[in-house]
């Protein structure tokens, strides 16, 4: 049976659960609404997938390469809410009794933290939990979405078929290419402004990729004359924002990471500690639904989640 790693998008599933639930407060004040939901997402992607390997990506405050490279990048996101600022910790705090490693590096997003976790573990499977389809691009044979669609529960298990079932016939590596056209409005991405979805689509089927429809419409190739007017010089004018565009979306995978897949086993941690931990957040329905150790748990067949 081939192993399994979860690579958990931390700062997504954060902030998912923290907007998805009530804001949950201890009797002293602190909320703690994001750590609930984070733990809801763990412990049943635990329980589904049986792990062999865990390890969580964070983003850093400071400004990646993107922001460097576009100053726009993410321009028009709302500061983060000091309420779900102050959980990250605590969410950290959990990981570490749970045993799971962090990784982050500044610099890097977590998605580009992820991608390369992804990248030095070939010889799993991988399962990345997000609420954030940038990581769609990272599908393969070996590599799945656990997509958080609405709220912490609503989940979707992401494959190279689903991938190309929502872009109504699009290949994984073209999702970059897609967004280098569309654009992305929740990242400030621009994309080539005037085309949409549907053209986008459109076009990665008739081309293939961002750069073969710029070469063929630079040669003047028949198949570039079919082109209506209108996309075509839409395309043209805005060239540089197609390619910052692609460069901004494409997730690295060769952040400097200190990683050992070893590192990353999952083999149990200490319940008396998690028991504690939970008691201090006044989690105490979650208590009983503690995840037991991989060694102690043997998987239980779920057919609509067999992997690989």
């Amino acid at each position: 049976m081939t192993k399994k790693l979860i690579i958990i998008d931390a700062n997504s599933v954060i902030h998912r659960a923290f907007h998805a639930l009530p804001p949950l407060a201890t009797k002293n004040g602190e909320k703690t609404n994001a750590v609930y939901g984070f733990l809801l997402v763990l412990f049943r992607a635990i329980k589904d997938f049986q792990p062999d390997f865990i390890a969580a990506a964070f983003d850093l405050p400071k400004p990646t390469f993107r922001h460097l490279e576009f100053k726009e990048y993410k321009g028009k996101r709302p500061p983060t809410p000091e309420d779900l600022s102050n959980q990250i910790p605590k969410v950290k705090e959990v990981l570490r009794v749970f045993n799971i490693p962090v990784f982050e590096k500044e610099g890097y997003e977590a998605d580009d933290i992820i991608a390369t976790l992804t990248d030095k573990s070939k010889e799993v499977a991988k399962i990345i939990l997000t609420g954030d389809q940038d990581s769609l691009q990272l599908i393969d044979d070996r590599t799945n979405i656990y997509f958080l669609r609405k709220g912490v529960k609503d989940t979707v298990l992401y494959d190279e078929k689903l991938v190309e079932e929502k872009y109504q016939g699009l290949k994984t590596p073209q999702i970059v290419d897609f967004k280098a056209l569309r654009g992305d409005p929740s990242d400030n991405i621009p994309g080539v402004r005037g085309i949409g979805e549907k053209t986008a689509i459109e076009l990665l089927l008739a081309f293939g990729s961002l750069e073969s429809l710029y070469q063929e419409i630079e040669a003047g190739s028949k198949k570039a004359e079919k082109l209506s007017p209108r996309v075509k010089e839409l395309l043209i004018k805005h060239k540089e924002d197609a390619f910052l565009s692609k460069k901004l979306t494409q997730l690295k995978n060769d952040a400097p990471l200190d990683f050992d897949l070893g590192d990353c086993h999952w083999s149990g941690y200490d319940k008396e500690k998690a028991k504690k931990l939970l008691a201090s957040f006044e989690f105490f329905s979650l208590i009983p639904r503690l995840p037991g150790s991989t060694k102690e748990e043997k998987p239980k067949e779920n057919k609509k989640l067999t992997l690989f």
